[in-house]
Parts: C-alpha cells; structure tokens; sequence
C-alpha cells in the first residue's frame, strides 16, 4: 500500500491537490479552479489519489465532494519518521 501511496506523492499536481484538500472538502469543479489542468487529467490524478487511499469521495446529489483521508498519509509520516530514526542510530 506504501508504495501507491509514494508514487502517488511523487507528482507535484497530485501534492498540490492534497495541499488544497487540507483546507477543506472541494468537489472537482473548485479543484480545477486552482489548477491550471483539463477536466480529464484532474479524472486522472484523482483516480491515483483514490487507489493510494489519500482521498476518499462521497456524493452529494450530483455533486462529488472529495476528502483527504489523514489516516493513510499519518502511516506513511510514522514510516518515514522510522525510517529516519533508524538512519540517526546509525543502522
């Protein structure tokens, strides 16, 4: 799971998308309002977002309204903050 998750966060417009789901739950008409991306390539970087588990979706009549899911990207920080742990011990 880790390893969506990473790639997941290796592409700036997917990090800019978490960035702007931090402030609060957007649907993907208020997204493409802050980035400069055609309707099918938001489709695209949600789509990886979602099959990593860093944003979870639920509809609102027609509208679907995004979330940032704060428990997957917690286990990805633990694991880097373990990893560096064990880089300071020396091992």
């Amino acid at each position: 799971m880790l390893t969506y998750v990473f790639k997941a966060l290796g592409d700036p417009t997917r990090r800019r998308i978490l960035e702007l789901l931090c402030d609060r739950d957007l649907t993907p008409t208020e997204i493409l309002r802050e980035l400069n991306i055609t309707q099918p390539t938001l489709s695209h970087h949600l789509d990886i977002l979602k099959r990593a588990n860093l944003v979870t979706s639920e509809r609102e009549g027609q509208f679907i309204r995004y979330s940032l899911n704060m428990g997957v990207l917690e286990m990805a920080l633990k694991y880097i903050m373990g990893f560096l742990s064990r880089r300071e011990d020396g091992k």
